[in-house]
C-alpha cells in the first residue's frame, strides 16, 4: 500500500507528523506493507494534512486528516468521510498552470530518480550544449523577471554578471522569505529541492560562476534539512561538484536580510545592513566579486525555460509580465494556499473565485498584495489585472505575490500603524528616513487615532521622505500600505476623529 503525506511545514504544523506515526502503527497492526512517501504540499492548505492513496494507479486525496481518520485509509476508501477523489481532478488543481511547481507534492522530494522521471535535469542537459551568451539570451527572451518582488529582468542581471571581468563569480539564492503571506520559496525547497539546484547550476553555466550559496531563513528548519540533504545527493551523482558546487547557509531572523545587499553582508559574516548602490552586486557582490542574487522562484523557473524553450514560457502572461506566478493566498480566507497561474487574472477573480472569499463569511474589505510593504487594495480596484505594470499603475506592488485578505471588521488605521511599526522594528538603522521616519510614523498615526487631524499632512510628508530617501525597499515601500489605507479607507481615519470628539 502506497500513501503520500506531506513533510511541508504547513502540513506538519497541522499534524502531519502525528498522522505519519499513526499510519505506520496502523499498518503494522494490520500486517500491511506500507510505502509511506513524505512529499511536498499540493498547496491546498485548508485540506492539510492531505493524504494521498494510490488506487489503480491514480492518487486519491483524503483531507484534512485527523488521527481518527487514519484507520479508515485501510478499509473501504470510497466510504471514507474525508475522501476527495482523484487529486489531479480537484478544481483547485485542475485549473492551474503548473510549470515551476509541476513536481511539488507529486514526487518524493529527495528521490533523484523521481525527479528525473518527471522531467528533471532536462533543462540542465540542454544548457550544457549552449554557450554563455545563448543561455543568457534564452532566459532574457523568456521574459522572466525577479519573483522576489523587484520584478527586475533576470536575463539582464545574468548578462551583467556573465560579461563582468573577474575570475571568481557567484550565484546566491535569496531564500530569506520573510514577507507575510509568502511561502512559495519554502514549498519549493521542501517539496522539489532539485529544481532549485538545477536552476542554480544553469545560472552558473550562464554566468561563469563555479560556486553558489542558498541563504535560508532560520525559521525554515524543514527546508534547511531537505536542501542540505538534496545538495549531498546531487553532489554524490555528479550534478554538483565539478563545474558548479553550492552550500546552504542559514540566516538569523533579520527581515532586512531579504534585501540583497544586507543578505550579502550577512553571508560574509558581517552585520546585516544595507549597502549603498552603486556598486551593484552584479559587479561587486559577495566578497566583492560579480554575483547573481536571485530568489528561489526565479531560479526554480529556469529549468522549465531551458527544457521547453523561451517561447513556451513567454507564451503565458500579459504585457511585460510573462510566464506564471505562484499566488500565495492567506489571511481571512476560505481557501488559502498556493495557486500557480499565468499572469493576467484580475484581483477579483483571485479573491472571489480562487480563494472563495473570506473564512468568516463577511464581505472582503481589503487585500494586501506583496507582503507587509504592499498596498491595501479595496474592492473598487478588484478589476486590476495581476501584472507588474498594472499594479504599479494603481500605486501597488506585486512583490512576492503574497495576498492577505481582510474582511469588513478590519481597522485600516490600525493596519497602517502596523506597517510603520513593522518598519521601525525591522529597520537595520543604516539610513535616517527608515530608522527615524518609521518611529515618527508610528507616533503620527497614534496622533491620528486620537483624533488629531492636523497630523495628516505630517504623515503624507513623512511618507514622501521615506519613499524617496530610503536606501532600500523596507523604508522606501512602507509608505505603500500606509498611504493606500489613507487613500482608500478614509472612513476608518474619520471614525477615529469622531470617536475622539
Amino acid at each position: 500500500m502506497k500513501i503520500w503525506l506531506p513533510l511541508d511545514s504547513a502540513a506538519v504544523a497541522l499534524g502531519a507528523d502525528e498522522i505519519a506515526t499513526a499510519l505506520v502503527a496502523e499498518a503494522a497492526r494490520r500486517g500491511v506493507t506500507l510505502d509511506l512517501v513524505r512529499n511536498g504540499s499540493r498547496g491546498m492548505i485548508w485540506l492539510e494534512p492531505l493524504a494521498e492513496v494510490e488506487v489503480n494507479g491514480v492518487r486519491h486525496g483524503f483531507g484534512a486528516m485527523t488521527l481518527d481518520d487514519v484507520a479508515g485509509l485501510f478499509g473501504d476508501l470510497a466510504a471514507h468521510p474525508k475522501a476527495l477523489g482523484p487529486v489531479d481532478e480537484l478544481p483547485w488543481m485542475k485549473a492551474q498552470t503548473r510549470l515551476t511547481f509541476a513536481r511539488c507534492g507529486v514526487i518524493d522530494p529527495l528521490s533523484i530518480a523521481d525527479y528525473r522521471a518527471h522531467g528533471g535535469f532536462e533543462g540542465l542537459e540542454r544548457a550544457k550544449t549552449m554557450s554563455k551568451p545563448e543561455l543568457v539570451a534564452e532566459v532574457t527572451d523568456s521574459g522572466l523577471r525577479g519573483r522576489g518582488g523587484a520584478g527586475f529582468p533576470t536575463g539582464i542581471k545574468w548578462k551583467t554578471v556573465s560579461e563582468a571581468p573577474g575570475e571568481k563569480k557567484y550565484i546566491v539564492c535569496n531564500a530569506d522569505e520573510g514577507d507575510s503571506a509568502t511561502f512559495a520559496d519554502r514549498m519549493i525547497m521542501e517539496g522539489d529541492p532539485f529544481v532549485l539546484i538545477e536552476g542554480m547550476a544553469i545560472a552558473g553555466l550562464a554566468c561563469g560562476a563555479t560556486q553558489g550559496y542558498v541563504y535560508i531563513r532560520s525559521e525554515y528548519p524543514i527546508a534547511i534539512k531537505v536542501m542540505r540533504k538534496a545538495v549531498e545527493i546531487a553532489r554524490s551523482v555528479g550534478v554538483l561538484g565539478s563545474q558548479f558546487d553550492m552550500e546552504i547557509r542559514v540566516g538569523a531572523g533579520a527581515y532586512v536580510c531579504g534585501e540583497e545587499t544586507s543578505l550579502l553582508n550577512s553571508l560574509e559574516g558581517k552585520r546585516g545592513v544595507v549597502r549603498a548602490k552603486p556598486p551593484l552586486p552584479a559587479l561587486q557582490g559577495f566578497m566583492g566579486r560579480p554575483t547573481v542574487v536571485n530568489n528561489v522562484i526565479s531560479l526554480a523557473s529556469v529549468p522549465v525555460i531551458l527544457a521547453k524553450g523561451a517561447a513556451f514560457y513567454k507564451g503565458f502572461g500579459l504585457g511585460r509580465s510573462r510566464g506564471t506566478i505562484p499566488l500565495q493566498i492567506a489571511g481571512n480566507v476560505k481557501h488559502g494556499g498556493l495557486y500557480e497561474i499565468a499572469f493576467g487574472l484580475t484581483l477579483g477573480e483571485i479573491v472571489d473565485g480562487i480563494a472563495g472569499g473570506t473564512a468568516s463569511g463577511r464581505p472582503v474589505k481589503a487585500v494586501q498584495v506583496g507582503g507587509p510593504l504592499g498596498a491595501y487594495f479595496p474592492r473598487a480596484l478588484f478589476d486590476t489585472p495581476f501584472g507588474y505594470e498594472e499594479f504599479a499603475g494603481k500605486d501597488g506592488l506585486i512583490g512576492h505575490a503574497g495576498l492577505t485578505i481582510f474582511d469588513d471588521t478590519a481597522d485600516m488605521l490600525g493596519m497602517a500603524r502596523f506597517a510603520m511599526e513593522f518598519c521601525a522594528i525591522e529597520s537595520c538603522g543604516k539610513c535616517t528616513p527608515c530608522r527615524i521616519g518609521s518611529t515618527r510614523g508610528v507616533e503620527t498615526l497614534d496622533r491620528l487615532a486620537q483624533g488629531d487631524a492636523s497630523a495628516m499632512p505630517v504623515l503624507t510628508d513623512l511618507c514622501n521622505t521615506m519613499k524617496l530617501g530610503s536606501l532600500c525597499a523596507l523604508g522606501g515601500f512602507t509608505p505603500y500600505p500606509v498611504m493606500s489605507a489613507v487613500t482608500h479607507f478614509p472612513d476608518d481615519f474619520a471614525r477615529a476623529k469622531e470617536a475622539a470628539e
